[in-house]
């Protein structure tokens, strides 16, 4: 791999001619040279074109559920050539459980967006978002808000420390949405993200366009940006910033920096408890994972003045007897180098910072690892806790060693503890070692704004808990100031990033041809077929059945009741139900009227329609009193069929009428129905 490292651009494989910027990559551990880095020539803004072009085309044909299900198809073959990207990535510097949370943990989201694609998404080309808005009284204008995607080109630059996983969160939610993503990994582990695309690209299921990877510098990316194009950047505040400023106008930009995180632990937790020993496992795990290269690791732990002797003296235990420093590819390591010897330099400047700053470094050392030779082709640092006397100090609160280096500080109220965590000016993630309920409804109350993500560690969840430093798929992973504020993650927000939230306005026909669903006064049609009886290939929207009356007698009412021993009074009592300001006197269980409603649709025999799975959205307008009649009239409202199985989901607008036309009740039934 010591050629120059290819991006993947306009459909094929592409490496500079002549380089002459080029930058070499090494192996962490050993000095070894590992590959070089050149975008000399390349041009950027066909590859950003492409994207625009055949990436959204090829995007653009599919539904959510179709590029759900390429997301797991993408999955299995990560999944079955992970051993290369895990050779591939000790390299870089990182353990076997390190490279488990990078590889299988992106191999992990792309798992979750397939899965969440499917569920909470249609399988159409368009989100439909919150409920109709009425705009005129006869019903005959309606405003609904619906996601489309960006017409352009999602660009993610990605940091060093997760080549794969940091990679794969953005690109989950961009390819879901649908919109096509150009790539741009960090240069000192470039080499692992170009190993990953390469297995999707050998795979051949990538749509054309889709996935583009530029490995190396872009100095002409922000000229080339335009309306409609994002951009995701995981890197320092400074960058960030830089970033910023250079974007054009109309172009997305979020960013995910780092952090000052912090790791509370409660007043509660003290020396004996459960809580006290996850507090200290975690932090020792949050300094050591990644050897401390990670945005989410715990920088600053605030413990109780008393009890910082005590965490400092289970620290250094912890360390001395988890803790082993070497090349990761060696037996019963725990904690590589640093990804490159400018890190490590970087690391021990801001440690330097941070003593002058009145840190007192009390486990560890800026000097080599006693059990490291003294050879400088390794980017080998051990881990280091100091101590601050003074809490109040600026650079624990505003500089970040980005490495296995964590500060401790002290604090005595809880007031004191919030405001401390605020001190970091917006964080990702912090979390509250504590079993006491209180401390945390108060704490929590301090610190929320502060941050985007707040886990809190006791008895009861510590042996089942992700940690402090692991973002997870269905959660924001992202925070306010300094940390960015942008959400990397955070379920099907996350895709909606990458589309255009808009209100439109028209006829209940025009919204229902717009956005699949079926609106209240479009065109419904009766053909004399139940529509029970047709496949999903035969059923349309508007497809309806309206049924014939059933009057409700109170011996219906007092029958349901005993049978069901639901005897609420307004079923059972005159007087007392008269005096209710709901009811004109005993009235009808809405549950009695739910499964009338049943009967008076259904078609019985062995059909398309394999089960009913439930009911959504359910109301009670207007209460039934024996000798009232109902009717029930059944609508196809959205049809969704399974990219995967046999059969897929009708929705139907269910309204209950009385004698007089009035709205008993409102609802949506779920079905299941077969395809053919």
């Amino acid at each position: 791999m010591t050629e120059i490292l290819p991006s993947y651009v306009r459909g094929s494989w592409w490496t500079p001619a002549a380089p002459v910027n080029v930058s070499v990559v090494r192996d962490a551990s050993t000095g070894d040279e590992v590959a070089r880095v050149s975008t000399d020539g390349l041009d950027l803004a066909a590859a950003l074109d492409y994207a625009r072009t055949a990436g959204q085309a090829a995007l653009g044909a599919l539904t959510f559920h179709q590029r759900a299900v390429l997301l797991k198809q993408f999955a299995l073959v990560l999944t079955e050539r992970k051993d290369e990207l895990y050779a591939l990535s000790a390299r870089a510097g990182a353990t076997k459980a390190d490279s488990w949370v990078d590889i299988d943990g992106g191999i992990g989201v792309l798992f979750a967006y397939s899965g969440k694609g499917r569920r909470e998404l249609p399988n159409a080309q368009v989100y439909v978002d919150g409920p109709v808005e009425p705009l005129s009284k006869d019903g005959s204008f309606l405003g609904r808000h619906v996601y489309t995607r960006l017409s352009g080109v999602a660009v993610q630059i990605n940091a060093f420390n997760f080549p794969v996983w940091g990679s794969l969160e953005k690109f989950a939610p961009a390819f879901l949405a649908g919109m096509p993503s150009l790539v741009k990994p960090a240069t000192p582990t470039g080499y692992l993200a170009e190993a990953f695309v390469r297995i999707l690209v050998d795979s051949g299921l990538l749509p054309d366009g889709s996935l583009q990877l530029v490995s190396g510098n872009v100095p002409t990316l922000f000229e080339n940006l335009r309306l409609g194009d994002a951009v995701g950047f995981t890197g320092s505040a400074s960058t960030a910033s830089a970033l910023r400023d250079r974007t054009p106008a109309g172009v997305r930009f979020t960013s995910e920096t780092d952090s000052i995180n912090a790791s509370v632990l409660g007043p509660d937790a003290v020396v004996g408890t459960p809580e006290f020993d996850a507090y200290v496992r975690q932090l020792v795990t949050e300094m050591t994972s990644k050897a401390g290269q990670k945005c989410t690791a715990i920088r600053r732990a605030l413990v109780p003045t008393a009890q910082a002797e005590a965490v400092i003296d289970a620290v250094r235990a912890r360390i001395a007897e988890k803790v082993v420093i070497g090349d990761p590819r060696d037996e019963g390591v725990t904690m590589g180098p640093l990804v490159s010897l400018a890190q490590r330099d970087e690391v021990q400047r801001q440690v330097r910072v941070l003593q002058a700053a009145g840190g007192r470094i009390v486990i560890g050392s800026t000097e080599p690892p006693a059990a490291i030779s003294a050879s400088a082709d390794g980017a080998f640092v051990s881990p280091m806790l100091l101590r601050f006397d003074d809490a109040q100090a600026d650079a624990v609160h505003e500089v970040e060693a980005f490495g296995p280096v964590a500060s401790l500080l002290t604090y005595d109220t809880t007031a004191d503890a919030a405001a401390l965590v605020a001190r970091g000016g917006g964080s990702l993630v912090t979390s509250v070692a504590t079993h006491d309920a209180a401390f945390a409804t108060e704490i929590m109350s301090g610190i929320a704004a502060s941050n985007g993500r707040v886990l809190f560690l006791d008895r009861d969840d510590a042996r089942s808990s992700t940690g402090h430093g692991s973002p997870m798929p269905g959660l924001v992973h992202g925070g306010p100031g300094r940390a960015g504020g942008g959400e990397e993650l955070g379920g099907i927000r996350a895709v909606l990033h990458h589309m255009q939230r808009t209100a439109v306005q028209g006829s209940p026909d025009m919204l229902t041809a717009l956005t699949g669903v079926w609106h209240a006064g479009a065109v419904s049609r009766e053909d004399g077929i139940h529509p029970f009886r047709k496949s999903l290939a035969e059923l349309r929207l508007g497809d309806r059945i309206a049924s014939a009356s059933r009057e409700v007698g109170l011996d219906d009412i007092e029958t349901f009741a005993h049978f069901t021993g639901d005897t609420f009074y307004a079923h059972m009592d005159e007087e007392a139900a008269a005096a209710n300001p709901f009811f004109p006197g005993r009235v009808a269980h809405g549950y009695l009227l739910i499964s009338w409603a049943a009967g008076l649709f259904v078609d019985p025999d062995p059909g398309p329609v394999l089960a009913n799975y439930g009911l959504e959205n359910l109301r009670f307008v207007t209460p039934v009193s024996p000798g009232d009649s109902i009717r029930v009239e059944l609508t196809a409202k959205k049809i969704t069929p399974r990219e995967t199985d046999e059969y897929g989901e009708v929705c139907w607008d269910a309204v209950i009428r009385n004698q007089n036309d009035d709205t008993v009740a409102t609802y949506d039934v779920l079905t299941l129905v077969e395809k053919e």
